[in-house]
């Protein structure tokens, strides 16, 4: 969250940064709350020393032996009493209800942010890959067809055992996945990361953290029931990004200077209520409820976190240049950062084989693939993570950044549909080769069940 302190000695670039995001928070009346409770603050500290003065008079009056003075002396002191716990009820009540609606209030933008409120706003920065593209769009079939022919996606049988928005991968489509997950990690791991596996339920109180509640509760899984029910016994949720424990795991401790930069690699399972939002991606496992996602997070000194974007943004990229695979990255401006993001760039990749009236100049359409970002130190002031700049000094709120290194569907979608043959085979990108047993080309499967004979042939 924002500080409060930074809200009443800037309220203007406050609202402004609201109404640049297209934000729907009323930012005067959580002043307005502010300067009430600070009024309370501040009559309670009277009152006490109000009680003070008269308990030090009830002491002398019962050393004078003056008796009716002393039971008056006593009378006001409980007045008192009462009126000191009336106010602190009151700025208790007021202090929780100011708490949450702090939580509301998005970061304050970098003043880089290109402005804009939506989408059509982002600036595209640079395109990397498109010299000497190696499929022409209009010869291309869409990885759900594809993956269909060669039977190494199968979304019907997933929709009966769980339902729409999920899919199963079968054979050398399974292989592809699990190679990708190794690979990225691969990389990650020659630039400095540590590996983490994390556990994937994850409380309220860390989704609060880094900010996916109480903004995204409808778009997250909670355990146990709807997100509307209260569970007394039970507050977990299904991760939605290894970004929620892995920037939890140093909750409300201190690391020490010499710990940064602190750099953690994750790969999870992550869980969405995503699917059927956006037409087309209905179709194929571009917009789905499960997703695999390497997520790199990032642990530094403040003054050193913007240097440390353009090295993640790397970092992340990486990944596509070893695949080959065409990408650009664009700057997202005000209206299209998310809740906790102070600046984020999206690495997009291409993917050849849906000609979107959005995609593209040379066919086909972008696929967001990792968004890197810098939340200065809004998730640390949510989520209690400080840093001692020097063993002696007092200790501060570092800054954290992530980045997806990289989403995984996305990329297989994008290597399907580029990779692919006029035979309707794909070749392996050669990078992912030594994770597939030396394999080249993914040939598919024959299909099992009466469903895959022909009419004649079930008859």
């Amino acid at each position: 969250m924002i500080d409060r302190t930074y809200l009443r000695e800037h309220p203007d670039e406050v609202r402004d940064a609201v109404e640049n995001r297209g934000a729907d928070v009323d930012v005067d009346e959580i002043l307005e709350l502010d300067e009430r409770w600070r009024e309370l603050k501040a009559r309670g500290d009277e009152l006490r020393h109000e009680r003070n003065q008269v308990t030090e008079r009830i002491g002398k009056l019962v050393a004078e032996g003056k008796v009716d003075e002393r039971e008056q002396a006593i009378e006001e002191s409980k007045e008192l009493k009462d009126q000191i716990e009336d106010v602190e009820a009151e700025a208790t009540e007021l202090k929780a209800d100011l708490e949450e609606r702090m939580l509301e209030v998005p970061n304050v933008p970098d003043e880089s942010v290109p402005l804009g409120l939506d989408e059509r706003y982002n600036v595209e920065d640079r395109r990397w890959g498109f010299d000497d593209l190696r499929v022409d769009p209009d010869d291309v079939t869409p990885h759900y067809e594809l993956g269909e022919d060669l039977d190494i996606i199968d979304e019907a049988r997933a929709a009966k055992t769980t339902g729409s928005g999920f899919y199963f991968l079968k054979g050398d489509g399974a292989r592809l996945e699990h190679a990708l997950v190794q690979f990225m990690m691969d990389v990650h791991r020659e630039q400095g990361y540590v590996d983490l596996f994390p556990p994937i339920p994850v409380k309220s109180e860390s989704m609060r953290g880094t900010g996916q509640l109480p903004k995204f509760a409808d778009d997250a899984y909670r355990l146990g029931g709807s997100n509307e029910e209260e569970y007394e016994d039970e507050d977990l949720w299904l991760c939605p990004t290894a970004e929620v424990p892995v920037t939890n795991m140093y909750a409300d401790e201190i690391l020490l200077n010499d710990d940064l930069p602190l750099k953690h690699q994750a790969y999870t399972p992550n869980f969405r209520r995503e699917a059927g939002e956006h037409g087309t991606e209905t179709r194929g496992i571009v917009r789905v409820h499960q997703f695999n996602k390497v997520e790199l997070v990032n642990f530094v000194e403040p003054e050193e976190s913007y240097d440390r974007l353009e090295s993640l943004l790397e970092e992340a990229e990486e990944v596509l240049k070893r695949l080959e695979l065409p990408y650009r990255i664009l700057e997202l401006c005000t209206g299209d950062l998310t809740f906790a993001s102070a600046k984020t760039y999206d690495i997009e990749v291409w993917a050849p084989g849906d000609d979107m009236d959005d995609g593209p100049d040379v066919g086909g359409r972008w696929l967001e693939v990792s968004s890197a970002s810098n939340f200065e130190d809004f998730q640390a002031r949510r989520a209690g993570l400080r840093y001692r700049p020097e063993r002696h000094e007092s200790a501060e709120y570092l800054h954290t950044l992530n980045a997806s290194g990289l989403a995984l569907p996305r990329v297989m979608v994008a290597i399907l549909e580029y990779y692919q043959n006029d035979d309707g085979t794909v070749t392996v990108p050669e990078a992912l080769q030594p994770y597939m047993g030396g394999k080249e080309i993914i040939e598919g499967h024959e299909k099992v069940g009466e469903s895959a004979l022909g009419a004649g042939e079930r008859e």
